[in-house]
């Protein structure tokens, strides 16, 4: 379950730590440094470890949008954040995609 840290800016879980005012995730021991957008999109899927985010929820909160004819920008950001923290990019263990609902934050 995720908790808020010690300041208001963080999140952890499971050794994870989102520092939401710096936009750092500390994995392991590494800091890996982040994009306001793609910390926002980490912090929405840590609120929710373990079920799945929808698409139009991910675009709203992050994109302050409800338009989802397009939705290659959050398709690209997932990437980009897999590329950061996953071991292996191609095979993610971490953020899940459930296709025809959204993205899915397992630890």
């Amino acid at each position: 379950m995720p908790r808020q840290g010690k300041h208001s800016g963080t999140i952890e879980i499971d050794g994870m730590i989102l520092d939401m005012n710096k936009t750092i995730l500390s994995r392991n021991g590494s800091e890996i440094h982040l994009t306001p957008k793609e910390t926002k999109l980490m912090a929405l899927l840590m609120r929710n470890v373990g079920r799945v985010v929808s698409r139009s929820d991910l675009m709203q909160e992050v994109w302050h949008t409800e338009y989802l004819g397009d939705t290659r920008t959050l398709d690209v950001h997932i990437c980009w954040l897999r590329q950061k923290i996953e071991d292996n990019p191609r095979i993610p263990e971490l953020i899940l995609t459930r296709r025809g609902q959204g993205y899915e934050l397992r630890v």
